[in-house]
């Protein structure tokens, strides 16, 4: 299994501008690449608290010993009622790194990957919710196609959700093999460099997680928790992601007003959030040394000291 390498790794850790005394929250530990690093800039009376809901990573987390370091297994959605129990108001800045880690790929009995063979599972926490394969056993051949077609912008998603209508009368579909096979067949345009599994295997990751709701129910928690100057640093690895996060950091500037309005510049409703610089990616050298860092996007926004708008 290869080593998990936390994606931009630095740039996102000196984006948050850590706080020696501040208050942080990792909302997607995974191997605590970008939790270790945080810790190493705290002094004795900082603070970080980690989510995630992958088993594994939580209990990876908990050898952690360190009295300024907790984890709790929920969903980042979940972060309000964490730091509720926590007795925690603000933070001084929050790091989301949305996707899946290299060792939940990696894993062939996670069913994330296409390149193994495993259970077609995808979940995150295998503990709860529906597996890929019980979904698709379920689903009718449109919501199939709709969300291979929305989730991962597949073009053929009419017939990869034809084909596997078709296949699961004959026998269960419920291995990633199997899965990437049929997909294969069905697509018979393939995109250099790029398995043709690859955009329904992400589609059905996304959904059977609810990817894209818990980040945009999740970005407005953590913002809004931001004490002023704190700082939100998001990396995303899709483009459906930093969409979400690039409007919600946009919605939380200044407001798109009529130009003729009759109101002075000190009555404009004021930015809640002001991004800073523009969207990093990974460098050249990070690429070669980690190709999964090649689709990573880092945006990152300030708390300004204008009240929370909810």
């Amino acid at each position: 299994m290869a080593e998990h390498r936390a994606v931009l790794l630095s740039e996102a850790v000196d984006a948050l501008a850590v706080r020696p005394e501040g208050t942080y929250l990792d909302a997607t530990f995974g191997r605590g690449g970008h939790s270790r690093a945080i810790l190493a800039l705290l002094g004795p009376q900082g603070r970080l608290v980690a989510l995630d809901r992958d088993p594994a990573a939580v209990e990876s987390g908990a050898q952690i010993a360190d009295p300024r370091f907790s984890i709790e297994q929920v969903r980042f959605s979940q972060l309000d009622e964490v730091l509720r129990a926590l007795g925690i108001a603000q933070l001084d800045g929050a790091l989301f790194d949305l996707g899946v880690s290299s060792p939940q790929i990696d894993d062939a009995l996670r069913g994330f990957s296409f390149r193994m063979d495993g259970p077609l599972d995808m979940r995150m926490d295998p503990t709860r919710g529906e597996s890929a394969a019980e979904w698709l056993a379920r689903a009718s051949e449109s919501d199939i196609r709709e969300v291979i077609r929305d989730y991962g912008e597949e073009r053929f998603a009419k017939q990869i959700a034809a084909a596997i209508v078709a296949a699961r009368a004959a026998e269960p579909l419920g291995r990633t093999r199997q899965l990437a096979h049929l997909v294969g067949e069905a697509v018979r345009t393939r995109e250099a460099g790029q398995d043709p599994a690859t955009r329904t295997f992400q589609a059905l990751r996304i959904f059977v997680n609810r990817e894209l709701e818990e980040v945009s129910l999740s970005l407005p928690l953590a913002a809004a928790r931001l004490a002023t100057g704190g700082r939100l640093a998001v990396i995303s690895f899709h483009s459906l992601e930093d969409r979400i996060v690039k409007r919600f950091i946009r919605a939380s500037g200044v407001p798109d007003l009529p130009r003729d309005l009759p109101l002075r510049a000190s009555e404009l409703p004021k930015a809640l959030l002001e991004p800073v610089g523009r969207a990093i990616k990974a460098s050249p050298a990070e690429v070669r040394a980690n190709p999964r860092a090649r689709s990573a996007t880092l945006r990152v926004a300030e708390r300004t000291e204008a009240p929370w708008r909810n």
